[in-house]
């Protein structure tokens, strides 16, 4: 017996990518927190710390263990790891360059 949509509300996939060589989970963004990330993305516009606090909030969300980090753990990490970190939960969730249906 198959599920029906309803069933599948609230369904959060998952997979396996890498961060600073290791193996890290990270979850497909829901609707709502795209539209909230891309909210957030447009009130930062060009304001290097309100970018960096949106990809904060992209890994955060979407990244296993993410809700834990402070932003003094983000602040030890290579800012290049983290930014292709975010993109590639961006990808994963149908968003960026990548991940535009064709």
């Amino acid at each position: 017996m198959s599920n029906s949509l309803k069933d599948m509300v609230g369904k959060r996939l998952t997979k396996n990518t890498k961060f600073m060589n290791e193996n890290i989970t990270i979850t497909k963004l829901s609707v709502s927190e795209v539209l909230e990330i891309q909210n957030a993305a447009k009130e930062a516009g060009e304001d290097e710390a309100a970018n960096f606090d949106v990809l904060k909030k992209v890994i955060r969300i979407a990244a296993e263990g993410g809700e834990d980090l402070t932003d003094e753990d983000f602040d030890q990490f290579p800012i290049d790891d983290l930014s292709k970190l975010s993109t590639e939960i961006m990808k994963h969730s149908g968003m960026g360059e990548a991940g535009k249906a064709k």
